[in-house]
């Protein structure tokens, strides 16, 4: 599948255009492309080849000429043409959090910088202080953005390499070669930035196994081609190792292919204490070098006197020592969920009628879906007015009074102000279904300032959880510098849930946060921030995050039926 590739190369566009001070709308066009296709759940290709572009939605002839030339040639004369026009590094300093268009564009046509070093030392040369829209602060927060850019740089979100994984074990099945196939590495502990994909097999036909393994349709180049290990570059730069092991070691090759390097040592070192040895092969009989077991991970597991630990868990943070107790939780799965409570419709930001959504959440075997829309300071996403609210809620009642299967709940994403208030009153707030919180403007703040904020906004009795807690960005935006300890207090105190964001960029709250906000006792919402219809597969990202964070299906309020959900709100 091409998709990431063309979504890719349409944000780019998209980039550029604001580069050279093109018009929103032109540009905003070619973002909701990307984001269509880049969650698009068919090949963008076969859509191509059958004719079928002009029924993406938000693709119109133009575009559609455009992604057909991508697909078919592999390139687009209308991204090369303007590609030559603005200087490649200008495209790369966008991506440092903190630097939009408008700025790039200044300190290329006022100070010539054309490159991220050049910038980097500009601002060690403070040179930036005294050009109109920077300053001293602006300087040391570009020098950070660098620095957050440069520890995630040749990193992959978790969606893109999950996708990417799951198409190429998807074609690796169709090789008879093979008996077993896997993911491993740390896509298979749902980490949320990916350096590298893992692939294990398991097979007595190890050279057509690598054979068929290069013609995989998206390979860009082979890097080295052996027998037990092959590594390739895919389309979207992703690489990719497959390694072949005999069919008795494969479990012990997954486990020791899957867990972190802090979980691999301790669980050699519980095999030396019971005289045995353990690597990507087996377990064996230390004195005679004996195999004992290692088809499977779970008789790994189980020889060395531990419970099956789940893959997401294998990070070294006290889940082996429980599991020598046979205590561990038993995780969240995506089934558990019976909706989603953050999704955003085109009454604000989002690009789909409430109509659609609800129609969309039954098909995915949901109970509930609730509409969460920003408030109303907050123009540039079109939030809600109160006049709007009426009108909003009087149309979810009736479209509620049509549904069978589902309920459509009226909430709200209200803007957290500097001062800690809220953007509605007490007299809205009370109107809606439930009532989500978050911050998206004013960012920067001290820790006890920002603290402070979001505390008391969490105080206010009408709120039920916080969205996206932190708000950081993975690799444009760090996570406000929040006292975390009196976050959880303070959720624990007001009953306030804390979100788990799942949009893939956000993963907002975090794994480790989540684990240490549970053992406080405070509970979650697992929610997808989804802005169109696609977006609702995302919370497949958040289920993976909260069972990072050893979270249970009792932890989590969408987990609940609709009966026990508007117990819960109230309602």
């Amino acid at each position: 599948m091409k998709n990431q590739f063309v979504a890719d190369v349409l944000y780019q566009i998209a980039d550029l255009l604001d580069l050279k001070g093109e018009i929103f709308f032109k540009t905003r066009a070619y973002r909701i492309a990307a984001q269509t296709i880049e969650v698009l759940d068919e090949d963008i290709g076969v859509v191509s080849n059958e004719n079928r572009l002009r029924e993406i939605e938000g693709i119109g002839e133009a575009l559609a000429k455009k992604i057909k030339e991508l697909i078919e040639t592999g390139r687009l004369e209308y991204f090369e043409k303007l590609k030559k026009e603005i200087p490649e590094g200008l495209l790369k300093m966008l991506n440092i959090s903190g630097l939009g268009p408008k700025k790039v564009s200044a300190l290329y046509q006022n100070l010539g910088i054309k490159t991220i070093e050049e910038l980097r030392q500009a601002c060690i040369d403070g040179k930036l202080r005294d050009l109109e829209g920077f300053g001293v602060i602006t300087e040391a927060n570009i020098l950070r953005g660098i620095q957050l850019l440069e520890k995630t740089s040749g990193r992959v979100l978790l969606n893109v390499a999950l996708t990417d994984g799951e198409n190429y074990i998807n074609y690796l099945k169709k090789c008879d070669k093979i008996e077993k196939v896997s993911i491993a590495g740390s896509l298979r502990r749902r980490k949320e930035t990916i350096g590298d994909l893992d692939i294990l097999a398991s097979s007595d036909h190890p050279d057509e196994v690598m054979e068929y393994f290069v013609k995989y349709n998206d390979v860009d180049r082979v890097l080295m081609k052996g027998s037990t290990k092959t590594s390739v570059v895919l389309n979207d730069n992703l690489q990719v190792d497959l390694r072949v092991v005999k069919d008795e070691s494969f479990g012990a090759a997954l486990q020791y292919f899957t867990g972190s390097k802090e979980h691999n040592v301790k669980m050699r070192s519980i095999a030396i204490k019971k005289g045995l040895k353990l690597n990507e092969y087996g377990l064996f009989e230390k004195e005679t070098n004996k195999y004992v077991v290692g088809k499977s991970e779970e008789e790994i597991y189980n020889k060395l006197g531990l419970s099956y630990i789940e893959p997401e868990l294998r990070e070294n943070r006290g889940e082996i020592e429980v599991a020598a107790k046979k205590q561990l939780p038993e995780l969240v799965e995506y089934k558990d969920i019976k909706g989603d409570l953050h999704v955003h419709s085109n009454w604000s930001d989002g690009f789909e009628t409430i109509e659609n959504i609800a129609d969309y959440a039954q098909k995915l075997g949901y109970e509930y879906v609730g509409i969460a829309d920003h408030s109303q300071s907050l123009k540039v996403a079109r939030g809600l007015t109160e006049e709007r609210i009426v009108k909003k809620l009087n149309l979810i009642d009736k479209i509620n009074k049509e549904l069978k299967d589902l309920k459509v709940l009226c909430g709200t994403e209200c803007d957290i102000k500097p001062d800690g208030t809220l953007d509605y009153s007490d007299r809205i707030l009370k109107k809606f279904d439930f009532v989500g919180i978050g911050i998206h403007t004013t960012f920067k703040m001290t820790s006890e300032d920002i603290t402070k904020r979001v505390t008391k906004g969490m105080e206010n009795e009408n709120v039920h959880f916080l969205a996206h807690p932190t708000c950081r960005l993975l690799g444009r935006r760090e996570p406000f510098e929040l006292d975390m300890d009196k976050i959880f207090d303070t959720a624990r105190e007001t009953n306030t849930y804390l979100e788990i964001n799942s949009f893939p960029d956000r993963l907002d709250l975090n794994d480790l946060h989540a684990k240490l906000a549970k053992e406080r006792g405070v509970k979650f919402v697992i929610n997808t921030d989804a802005h169109n219809l696609n977006h609702l597969s995302f919370i497949r990202y958040g289920v993976a995050t909260a069972r990072r964070g050893w979270l249970e299906k009792k932890d989590i309020l969408n987990t609940c039926t609709l009966k026990e959900l508007e117990k819960h709100l109230g309602l």
